[in-house]
């Protein structure tokens, strides 16, 4: 084998002083955050803090749980081998270890020679193989916890909170009880320490959190559910957040994303569409919710409801659905004309022009388009994993009887709110797709991309493309119309404070006082120095007692690397 430490350098990437940076950053949150945040008995007293931390997509540990004897090679799987990440068995029984990680696409079972568990602890955590998919995140939770073992802080006091990132949000707590036992995490740390949590989520952590806000809500009786929340948790960290979904979640559905995996994008691509919380990080549109299906009273019994999904005027009058393009470009062949497609019916007749003579045609997408199955089915007749994704998408997410998680958050219910990402990294917002004349999984090829640059649309040969680009661009993975939208979450009016992430001496923070904003992007008039990376801070200039909201902008997104 090739020097695979040099090749787990190469896919991580980044600079390990700005991951350690990061890592001091929320060990001092943890550490000073009740000198910084704290009220009444909790000021200055950090001993009865606790820090749980909800990883991120693909950033918790696989353990076999199953006896698979793998052909042709000298490894096999026994009960509590490594299966995510493990490279050595992924590069020599490659068969075997996709046996390990597949679910049943419809019911999202095991496969039915192998079986695979979430670890649990801390180490569930932080000792994945570095490199692959989770890039260097696995190095910045086992650098967060080193340096909160050297600021004193007890072990009790740092609580990890793994899970199985192949399953959709329903089946997390159908077959694991996730969210019971996450529950009963925040009332055993409540009892050990004496006070409540700081909790720390990145990318889909924070989907998994705020999906178990609203399953808390049919747990606790209505009048408790507050004082449950003010008991039990004192801020929430959104680090990274695809608040809004993840455009590389559509490259991942259609031709495959192997994030350094040394399998090919086919592969890749069956294994991720087998994975129910594949759908759980699509992109959505700003302007469309949808109410509960079903209402359930705390004491027991369900009720169904009105299940209905509205969309502002907006959605419609704008383009888009709030991102800054199309998501999907598709090439469709064609013989049969309009009736092929009566799920795009609101297209106009000129779309289908060269349908109607049996030509390839090109079929744009917005991100509700995406998110309400209207794409899916016009691909229907053209991908066979299309209807296991209609499936899927109704029954774990539109008709999911808490939440359908493909719906803008408000802010949570919790007395600190603190929203971190990167920004004006190059990042992907558009593809373009055509058939490759090739069976599935491999039936779909990019044949262009498009990426958001520091407030500009550029396609990957370099030409300009009209859009609505934000004044930043995303964080690599995530784009910065997903990640800003928490700025909807602060006041009518805010306080903007730039400062270089370096050492300083002061003379280059910029101030803006009571800045108006009316639920939309927060925008700051102010300068840049060439070859300096800002962080920039918003938060409520108006105080709310008890409650608190702020966003935190890091150039370059090199402090915060993010992989889903």
């Amino acid at each position: 084998m090739t020097n695979d430490r040099e090749t787990k350098k190469s896919i991580m990437g980044g600079d390990e002083r700005e991951h350690r940076r990061l890592a001091m950053t929320l060990a001092a949150v943890l550490l000073l955050g009740a000198f910084q945040l704290g009220e009444g008995e909790l000021k200055g007293n950090y001993s009865k803090l606790s820090g749980i931390i909800i990883p991120g997509f693909a950033s918790t540990q696989l353990r076999a749980w199953s006896i698979l004897d793998c052909p042709y090679s000298p490894l096999d799987f026994n009960p509590l081998d490594l299966v995510w990440l493990d490279t050595t068995k992924l590069l020599s029984a490659v068969n075997c270890w996709l046996k390990c990680m597949l679910l049943d696409p419809y019911n999202q079972t095991d496969h039915p020679e192998c079986k695979s568990r979430p670890d649990s602890g801390l180490s569930a955590i932080t000792e994945l193989d570095p490199g692959y998919i989770t890039g260097p995140l696995s190095s910045v939770w086992k650098e967060w916890v080193k340096w909160c073992i050297e600021f004193g802080i007890e072990a009790n006091g740092i609580i990890a909170a793994p899970y199985d990132w192949r399953l959709s949000p329903s089946m997390l707590e159908e077959r694991d009880l996730y969210f019971y036992k996450l529950k009963q995490t925040f009332e055993t740390a409540l009892k050990l320490r004496g006070g409540p949590s700081i909790v720390f989520a990145h990318s889909l952590g924070n989907n998994v959190f705020r999906y178990f806000l609203e399953w808390l809500k049919l747990e606790i009786a209505p009048k408790q559910y507050i004082q449950w929340l003010d008991d039990h948790i004192y801020a929430f960290f959104a680090v990274g957040a695809p608040l809004l979904g993840s455009t590389e979640t559509v490259k991942g559905m259609l031709s495959g994303n192997t994030f350094g995996l040394p399998v090919s994008e086919g592969t890749a691509r069956l294994m991720f569409n087998s994975f129910g919380s594949s759908l759980w990080m699509m992109p959505f549109s700003k302007y469309c919710r949808a109410d509960a299906m079903y209402l359930k009273h705390f004491s027991g019994g369900i009720r169904k409801g009105p299940n209905t999904y509205q969309c502002e005027q907006k959605e419609f009058q704008s383009n888009y659905s709030g991102f800054s393009t199309n998501i999907i470009n598709i090439e469709i062949p064609s013989t049969r004309g309009i009736d092929a497609y009566p799920s795009v019916s609101e297209f106009s007749q000129t779309n289908y022009s060269s349908m109607e003579c049996g030509l390839p045609t090109q079929l744009s997408f917005s991100a509700r388009e995406i998110s309400d199955g209207t794409f899916f089915k016009a691909i229907e007749d053209y991908d066979s994993d299309s209807k296991r994704t209609l499936h899927q998408l109704k029954k774990s997410y539109h008709d999911d009887p808490v939440l359908n998680p493909l719906t803008p958050w408000d802010r949570p219910p919790i007395k600190n709110v603190f929203c971190i990402y990167g920004v004006d990294s190059r990042t992907e917002v558009g593809y373009y797709f055509a058939p490759s004349g090739k069976p599935y999984p491999d039936n779909w090829i990019i044949t262009d991309v498009i990426y958001e640059i520091e407030g500009s649309l550029v396609s990957r040969s370099g030409n300009q493309v009209e859009g609505n680009p934000g004044p930043a661009s995303g964080d690599e993975t995530v784009p910065y119309h997903s990640l800003s939208w928490c700025k909807n979450w602060l006041g009518p009016r805010v306080n903007i404070t730039r400062a270089p992430q370096s050492e300083h001496d002061g003379s280059d923070v910029q101030v803006e006082l009571n800045v108006e904003h009316h639920d939309e992007d927060v925008v700051p008039n102010m300068t840049r120095s060439p070859r300096v990376k800002y962080i920039t801070y918003y938060e409520d200039s108006e105080s709310i007692p008890g409650k608190r909201t702020a966003v935190w902008e890091l150039d370059k997104g090199t402090s915060l690397d993010h992989q889903l």
